[in-house]
């Protein structure tokens, strides 16, 4: 017999007071999504994607649900093996009830509710077949394509993430439909471009380089000039944020011409040594950052994560496919020297550091005081819970550790940081958390017990500081208009600023 999940979502789900009802329903819920960091394909916007059933919109990629299955004791051939479909999704049907208290249980039921519509019955074995049937239909409708769900759930902007090296042919397709009116932009993510401890494949993405900047790339000054080229392309393609994903921060004292040195030793086919290693980070960090500063683009830091750790497994199936962890590295001081550097100089861009580390969460929320100049409201932002923190906990307690150090009142809100066309319930999921824990603090006299006050904020944390932040030409009401991203007054002059 199928179990009912009323209980579960409900209209109140998370909001366990009056006032926090009131927070969410009166002024958060109404918010557009301006999802400003995912991980969404362009192509399957470009060319608005129809997916074939629940395992491709679903399971597709999305390593939580892949760790979890093999935790629970599935096979790999029915994770991201030649099993069909079916066989697929069935076994993380049967591994959903063993998720009870890991947000994979919230994110599922979130999920069938918005946009499939399904309420009644929690995902298990009993139900497999009927949410499998049920759901499939839907996705046969023409609406229910990937631009459907983005209108249906009301998503005004997205940010991709992309390699200096892709063409962005999709991005240019997607701004040239007048029909489809909410932005697309790409997200400059030059990690690879770092990369020169393994020399085979760092001269490989060279190559790329040289090919998508049109020049040769013989000597460092040769490189800073392909990038410079690809950084102007982005731009004139509506990119306004850089991202990086790193272990950790890399600030080293270094020469110009040590770095030159090193770039023509790996270019050569040689393995640099960990010194020169962390030298030439160094260097890219700081080189990319003054190029995003003298075009006004928001830089991104992910720091944390310690990546595809199981080398037999990685061998088998290939890197990124679930076998991340949070690390433990120090970057303290050398996040700090980093954003000072830039700062002594006036080139510190608005700046969102995300820790994956919760014991970083007060480190990076006193930090960012140490840089905030007046300039623009928030300019350096303690970025929402990221990958394994992006559940309750982990997002309440980055929410107290930014309220105690700095102000919550200019917060940029939340990220999907996601694959899927499926997962902007978790700003919802976030908008639900954060109106249960101010509603709290009202009832318990911790705040004014002023629901208009209050929910300025939560509306402002929602949607209109992130409208504010990034130079998307969005207005605070979130209509999904595409204006000119020039930079706003103090923050760099763009070069060749686009019409999205």
């Amino acid at each position: 017999m199928a179990r009912r999940s009323d209980a579960l979502i409900t209209r109140d789900f998370l909001l366990r007071s009056k006032r926090a009802e009131s927070l969410y329903h009166r002024f958060a819920e109404p918010q557009p999504i301006l999802d400003y960091h995912c991980h969404l394909p362009p192509q399957d916007i470009a060319t608005d994607r129809h997916f074939a059933n629940l395992t491709r919109i679903w399971l597709e990629g999305d390593h939580y649900k892949w760790r979890a299955m093999r935790t629970n004791g599935v096979d790999e051939r029915f994770i991201t093996g030649d099993a069909d479909d079916y066989e697929k999704f069935s076994r993380w049907a049967a591994t959903v009830p063993a998720c009870l208290r890991n947000p994979l249980h919230h994110w599922t039921h979130l999920e069938l509710k918005r946009p499939f519509g399904i309420s009644d019955r929690l995902l298990g074995p009993d139900t497999a077949r009927g949410i499998w049937d049920e759901c499939n239909r839907r996705l046969a409708e023409p609406e229910f394509s990937a631009r459907g769900i983005m209108r249906a759930m009301n998503v005004v902007a997205v940010c991709t993430t992309d390699d200096p090296v892709d063409s962005l042919e999709h991005h240019r397709a997607i701004a040239a439909d007048a029909g489809f009116t909410i932005q697309v932009r790409p997200t400059w993510r030059p990690d690879k471009g770092m990369a020169v401890d393994d020399p085979e494949a760092f001269n490989r993405w060279l190559d790329l380089l040289e090919g998508a900047a049109d020049v040769s790339i013989a000597t460092f000054r040769e490189y800073l000039a392909a990038l410079a080229r690809r950084h102007d392309a982005f731009h004139a393609a509506g990119c306004r944020l850089s991202d990086h994903g790193l272990d950790t921060v890399y600030a080293d004292a270094y020469r110009d011409e040590e770095i030159a040195a090193i770039f023509a030793k790996v270019r050569a086919g040689s393995h640099p040594t960990d010194a020169e290693s962390r030298k030439f980070r160094s260097a890219m960090l700081h080189h990319w950052a003054v190029m995003d500063h003298s075009k006004g683009w928001v830089q991104q830091y992910h720091i944390g994560a310690m990546r595809n750790n199981n080398t037999r497994l990685g061998r088998a199936l290939g890197p990124d496919r679930g076998f991340d962890s949070i690390g433990d590295a120090n970057y303290a001081q050398p996040l700090a020297r980093l954003l000072d550097r830039l700062d002594a100089a006036d080139q510190l861009a608005r700046t969102i550091l995300y820790d994956l580390n919760p014991r970083d969460n007060e480190m990076i929320a006193t930090l960012i005081g140490n840089f905030q100049d007046g300039t623009v409201p928030g300019k350096i932002q303690f970025g929402s819970g990221w990958w394994f923190l992006d559940q309750k906990d982990g997002m309440e307690r980055q929410l107290d550790a930014l309220s105690n150090m700095s102000l919550l009142a200019r917060f940029v809100g939340m990220i999907t940081d996601s694959r899927s066309f499926l997962s902007y319930t978790r700003h919802e999921y976030f908008r639900r958390i954060l109106c249960n824990r101010l509603g709290q603090e009202m009832s318990d006299g911790l705040l004014p017990d002023d629901l208009e006050l209050v929910g300025d904020m939560v509306s402002d944390i929602c949607y209109r500081n992130a409208a504010d932040y990034f130079d998307f030409g969005l207005p605070r009401n979130g209509s999904r208009t595409k204006r000119t991203g020039a930079a706003r007054p103090g923050r760099g002059k763009p070069k060749a600023a686009t019409k999205r």
